[in-house]
């Protein structure tokens, strides 16, 4: 068997660092020493180091050189633009894809795992399902491009609503998941982009009542 190299160390810590802020556990503001962080990932501080860079470029860590390093706090104006940025990219997926009958049953499949779980009050696999059912067309079209910036603003905005939301915005949210479903599977262009303009316009307008 192969050594793991170092850029799999890196990427499990950084992986392991931006669950950990994106769910709460390190909440808003704690600070993050490297020799701390290492013990408890069973890691050398290498991999830390270049994870916490990652995750600074991301806007979820931040630094002072020789001071500090800590846990972004949350800005709203950040998450609202994280917002219509990610919703531009789902946008240019959904224009540029005709889903095949077993993609939508994907979707149909997330959805129902996303009701589930939203009557369920389980927040974690909420969040699971939605990702699921939206990366279904964000995949099928493509774009490597959207896809990473998709991957790199998510966790901003997934990290806002598990702090500033109790829950998932229950019903709503499962009837406009049916509603862009429906409207692919009738390639409906114009209402599945105002079905996901109002999904993720909810965000970026500042609905903190809500999340999708």
């Amino acid at each position: 068997m192969e050594k793991v190299g170092r850029n799999l160390l890196r990427d499990a810590a950084y992986e392991r660092l931006r669950a950990a802020i994106v769910d709460g556990t390190l909440e808003p503001g704690v600070v993050l020493r490297s020799d701390d962080i290492a013990e408890r990932l069973g890691l050398s501080k290498a991999p830390i180091r270049d994870a916490l860079g990652r995750l600074a470029s991301e806007g979820l860590v931040e630094s002072k050189p020789q001071s500090f390093t800590r846990v972004t706090p949350l800005v709203e104006k950040d998450v609202r633009d994280a917002a219509a940025v990610v919703g531009a990219m789902h946008d240019l997926a959904l224009r540029s894809v005709t889903l095949t009958p077993e993609q939508l049953d994907r979707m149909r499949t997330a959805g129902a795992h996303f009701a589930a779980a939203v009557r369920a009050g389980d927040l974690d696999a909420a969040l699971d399902a939605d990702d699921a059912l939206h990366a279904v067309p964000v995949l099928a079209c493509g774009n490597a491009a959207a896809a990473m910036t998709i991957e790199r603003f998510t966790p901003l905005i997934r990290r806002a609503e598990r702090l500033l939301w109790a829950s998932p915005h229950g019903e709503r949210s499962v009837r406009q998941h049916d509603e862009l479903i429906t409207a692919l599977s009738n390639q409906d262009d114009d209402l599945v982009i105002a079905v996901n303009r109002t999904i993720w316009g909810r965000i970026h307008q500042g609905d903190n009542r809500a999340t999708d």
